[in-house]
């Protein structure tokens, strides 16, 4: 391993089919006024709303409720739930759902002490909040796929400016605690269950394909891919096996908690393609990855070969024996394919409503960053989107 890094990850997880009954707990650390906010009412329909309000209610909180929390918020969404959670004072923001609700409640809790623009000062120009202002954040978990439950990272969509940026603030943000129970995403939509299985697939592939020391976080990587691979592939039939969707939602969280991370570069440019995608599509964002990957991955390879060698021998179990460096990693990605369509994702941006016009926007909306093996050029972003199609 490389390098200098320091490890810190302080978000309690309470993991289980009675990880609920941790939340009376957690929330007695807190003040009287809790900020509720949740999707588009899913948690009503299962029934999770009663019994989270009772818990609310029995611990004598005083319930502030933002619902309506959309797939890729909005920073007209992020001005609407900062200004409610200054008005009430609120103590501790209670996120239900999945990864766009809880991005949304780390961004109102950085925002919500700020007076001026959110949007401009925390995603533009990447500032980040006095520790002593952000408002504690605590999740229960509805979909796996994000990480964004044990993570300080927040993602908002400016649709007028077409992009889509995150912002990964320091461990003030993390959230306090998570109730992480996987019998409550056995209600999330099939297309949303494999689009939140490919996102935690590539979040590890982000950090794996970058370095070329010998480093344990390739390791805990390609553990991690094997895990998911195997899960992924029970769920799809079965998507009510507890055993599969509880290491799903496991491996989903530690995809995404800085650990693998440590110790190495890490490239993150499928996520800055796919945002950009999301910016003008509004798509789901595992499938706006899901789209761009194959193609990206193909331009990448050359300078990342024995990388992606690796990847095919010890994550897809294919042989090394008789085969050339480049035919080995042809053969990694074409096994990544095939389970790509194994589990129903999404392989071409055109099924998500991108079409040429729009590649201007999108190569503009695209940071390009040094972590990978290739640092692209616009040009190279618009072929990897036409390869797309």
């Amino acid at each position: 391993m490389l390098g200098n890094f320091t490890y810190y990850n302080p978000t309690r997880v309470h993991f289980g089919p009675d990880a609920l009954d941790q939340l009376a707990g957690e929330l007695a650390q807190y003040g009287p006024t809790v900020m509720l906010t949740y999707g588009g009412g899913s948690i009503k329909r299962s029934g999770l709303y009663d019994q989270v309000l009772a818990i609310l209610q029995e611990a004598d909180k005083t319930v502030v409720e933002e619902p309506g929390v959309m797939s890729n918020p909005t920073v007209e969404k992020l001005d609407e739930g900062r200004k409610l959670a200054r008005e009430h004072h609120v103590d501790l923001i209670l996120a239900v759902g999945g990864g766009s609700v809880i991005d949304y409640a780390k961004a109102v809790s950085v925002s919500a002490a700020y007076d001026g623009d959110a949007w401009q000062h925390f995603y533009l120009d990447m500032a980040d909040p006095e520790p002593s202002t952000v408002i504690p954040v605590g999740t229960i978990l509805t979909m796996s796929g994000t990480g964004s439950e044990m993570n300080a990272g927040s993602v908002i969509t400016n649709h007028e400016q077409r992009l889509k940026i995150g912002h990964v603030y320091g461990p003030e943000v993390m959230p306090k605690f998570t109730i992480l129970n996987p019998e409550l995403t056995f209600t999330v939509p099939d297309y949303q269950v494999r689009a939140g299985i490919y996102d935690a697939f590539n979040h590890i592939c982000e950090q794996y394909f970058s370095g070329e020391d010998d480093n344990t976080s390739d390791y805990l990587s390609e553990g991690l891919m094997k895990s998911l691979v195997h899960a992924s592939r029970i769920a799809v039939k079965d998507p009510t096996d507890y055993e599969a969707r509880s290491n799903i939602s496991w491996v989903c969280t530690w995809a995404l908690n800085t650990l693998i991370s440590r110790g190495k570069s890490t490239d993150w440019e499928v996520h800055m393609i796919g945002q950009a995608i999301g910016a003008v599509t509004n798509a789901t964002h595992g499938m706006t990855l899901s789209a761009v990957s194959l193609p990206y991955y193909r331009h990448i390879m050359p300078y990342g070969l024995a990388k992606f060698a690796r990847f095919a021998t010890n994550v897809w179990g294919i042989s090394p024996d008789g085969k050339a460096e480049a035919e080995l990693a042809k053969a990694g990605l074409a096994a990544m394919s095939d389970w790509m369509d194994e589990i129903g994702v999404v392989k071409h941006a055109s099924e998500l409503g991108l079409t040429p016009d729009m590649y201007d926007d999108v190569v503009k909306g695209t940071f390009l960053l040094t972590g990978g093996y290739h640092t692209l050029t616009p040009a190279e972003v618009h072929e990897i989107l036409v390869e797309s199609e």
